[in-house]
């Protein structure tokens, strides 16, 4: 019951603290509200992190992320997430993409996703594997290293 209690204050601050924290710097952070949910939740205030395992999903107004644990890294003021690192059984969905590994980084500064662990995006038929995966969110671009492309071609057989 305290770590539910945990959420949803986290959750509330975030949304409505947030505007609050502008500075003259602004900090890098998730774009939009993020909810998390989970089967537990370990906070450290000092270290200004939360730890949420068992079947952990972040949804975002554009994308979810699934995965068995993420550990969100927030900021001191206004409690923004600043980077998020998952792992365990990732998936991302995004429009009709999907993007799976065993680890996957979110970078707030960057606006970027890095997934490592067998990563492989599907959009469709088309399917992209390789050793690392780095998805940029706002420029909806990809960077594969050691990539292998599968695509299936739409038009007469």
């Amino acid at each position: 019951m305290l770590k539910r209690s945990f959420i949803i204050s986290l959750g509330i601050a975030l949304l409505v603290l947030a505007p609050l924290a502008a500075s003259a710097a602004p900090k890098p952070q998730v774009k939009g509200p993020i909810t998390i949910t989970s089967e537990t939740l370990t906070a450290d205030n000092k270290a200004h992190t939360a730890l949420f395992e068992k079947n952990v999903v972040a949804k975002t107004p554009n994308m979810t992320l699934y995965a068995d644990s993420m550990l969100v890294f927030y900021t001191e003021k206004g409690g923004n997430v600043t980077k998020i690192e998952a792992t365990g059984n990732v998936r991302l969905y995004k429009d009709t993409r999907v993007i799976t590994s065993q680890k996957a980084t979110y970078f707030a500064d960057q606006d970027k996703v890095v997934f490592t662990g067998g990563p492989r995006a599907v959009d469709g038929e088309n399917v992209v594997t390789g050793t690392t995966m780095t998805y940029f969110i706002a420029e909806d671009r990809s960077y594969v290293e050691h990539g292998k492309v599968i695509l299936k071609n739409g038009g007469a057989r």
